[in-house]
């Protein structure tokens, strides 16, 4: 079987992958770009599905290290938007191809079957008969497929979808106030103003930004997603705005930073109050005049961003205690989103949660809800909102031995609390086949930090400390995970 090495910072994207895959191909898989570098570098691999967006080095620097480990292997590019730019960058790399999420399950196995063919078209279904698929180079799918996005043809059919429409598949709930949400970003997302989407952590604030760029004019181009929170304060300069080769001691080639790779498109700084006093200036300049120097660097660079910032913090109380810029807020507050918490919008609840469900539920046919599921989930608080939500449904559809899925299939008691599982049980119930490793590997994670947490009574800096990893990182899996501080 061919050894697939899947790299992806999401859990659950490459749990996905490597369920598609299990049985068929040996799979390996990597968080971020390090670990990926390491898995080629010490055994073989056939193939690597990497993600474009990664923590510390992004997707296309990973790729430049591959190409000098491995000039052979072949590589598909994982983009959250499709768009002209990304396809050049990577051709140029020598990927094989790229792929947009969310995946389509039968373009992605086609994809991997030519990578693996060495760029060779796929046989044609039986009885067709058709001349057989000449040898191709590597980069030939990718260039055909710069080629059709750049066409005239291909950009107005990009541009056939109205905004309202593309608004409406990202931005769920017929509730009054999701109602008033999406007419603000139809009317906000036609311009380039900076717009600041502010709730609760879970609420959907980088869906609303993915909403904003959708139905502008800049779809077409880059969507770049930040967490300020989930970036050490020590590299947030150089991850914003690239450095120059010789910046620092591992600065050994010169790198464009988010701002550069979001030129012409979007970039959402997700978690903007947890930038430093330093980053707050240098953001401040850019947002008055788009021009900037990379950490190390004296040549300005000029861009053409759209910045859309999301936090669940009060930045008002924070300029009152001088721990973010006073210029900096009124420039980033242009236009502000207020997104609800799910329990203010009960009657969203069963819309998204089947949602979810037709989203995870792709191996389990003709899956739904009981009514009295939807029920219980629909009376629910959801301390983590949208986030929590999408969870649970993931973990009902993991565990579920039919596709009717009833109130006994959901991962919560009566009274709210979540089941817990012993370590044992959570392992026999991965090793068994009965959960996902990703679904698991998160579990466990929210039963360590809750466990930190509750040892310290719940103050986040001595629970990082006890954890040993700072509190910005505590903080941003904190919010990742749905957990909150009861006494909040």
């Amino acid at each position: 079987m061919a050894r697939i090495l899947i790299v992806d910072d999401e859990p659950g994207v490459r749990e996905s992958l490597r369920m598609l895959f299990k049985g068929t191909h040996e799979i390996v898989l990597a968080a971020d770009g390090p670990a990926a570098l390491a898995c080629v570098a010490d055994g073989p691999i056939d193939l690597v599905l990497l993600d474009l967006v990664l923590p510390g080095m992004d997707g296309l620097d990973v790729l430049r290290r591959l190409r000098d480990l491995r000039p052979d292997l072949p590589v598909v590019m994982l983009t959250a938007t499709r768009t002209v730019r990304t396809a050049v960058d990577a051709m140029k790399l020598g990927a094989v191809d790229y792929l947009t999420k969310p995946f389509d399950v039968d373009e992605l196995a086609l994809v991997v079957r030519r990578a693996l063919a060495g760029g060779a078209e796929p046989a044609p279904a039986a009885g067709r008969r058709e001349a057989p698929a000449a040898q191709a180079s590597p980069v030939v799918p990718l260039r055909r497929e710069v080629d059709r996005v750049s066409s005239p043809r291909s950009r107005a059919a990009a541009t056939a979808t109205s905004p309202r429409d593309a608004i409406a598949r990202l931005i769920l709930g017929d509730s009054p106030r999701m109602q008033a949400v999406r007419a603000l970003v139809e009317q906000v997302a036609r311009r380039r103003t900076t717009v600041l989407v502010t709730g609760e952590s879970g609420t959907g604030k980088e869906v609303v930004a993915r909403a904003i760029h959708a139905a502008s004019p800049r779809a077409n181009g880059p969507f770049v997603a930040v967490n300020c929170a989930a970036i050490p304060e020590s590299l947030l300069e150089s991850e914003l705005f690239g450095h120059e080769r010789g910046a620092f001691t591992d600065a050994k080639t010169q790198r464009a930073g988010r701002f550069e790779q979001a030129h012409g498109g979007t970039l959402f700084l997700d978690e903007v109050g947890e930038l430093p006093l330093g980053a707050q200036a240098k953001l401040l300049r850019v947002l008055e005049e788009p021009t900037f120097e990379r950490v190390g660097g004296t040549r300005s660079v000029t861009v053409d961003v759209r910045l859309v910032a999301a936090t669940n913090q009060d930045l008002k109380a924070m300029v009152a205690e001088r721990k973010l810029r006073e210029d900096l807020y009124y420039r980033l507050a242009v236009v502000p989103i207020v997104l609800p918490p799910l329990r203010e919008r009960r009657e969203d609840i069963p819309v998204l949660a089947r949602h979810f469900l037709a989203q995870h539920a792709s191996d389990l046919p003709g899956a739904r809800f009981t009514d009295e599921a939807i029920a219980r989930l629909a009376s629910l608080d959801w301390p983590g909102n949208v986030r929590e939500l999408r969870n649970a449904v993931e973990r009902a559809v993991a565990l579920a031995t039919r596709p009717e899925i009833g109130v006994e299939d959901l991962p919560i008691h009566l009274d709210g609390e979540r089941p817990t599982i012993g370590t044992d049980r959570l392992s026999e119930a991965v090793l068994g086949g009965a959960m996902p490793f990703g679904v698991a590997e998160a579990e466990f994670e929210r039963r360590l930090i809750m466990d930190a947490l509750r040892r310290t009574g719940f103050v986040q800096t001595h629970a990082a400390q006890l954890l040993g990893i700072s509190r910005r990182i505590l903080k941003y899996k904190m919010d990742k995970l749905g957990i909150r501080d009861p006494a909040a």
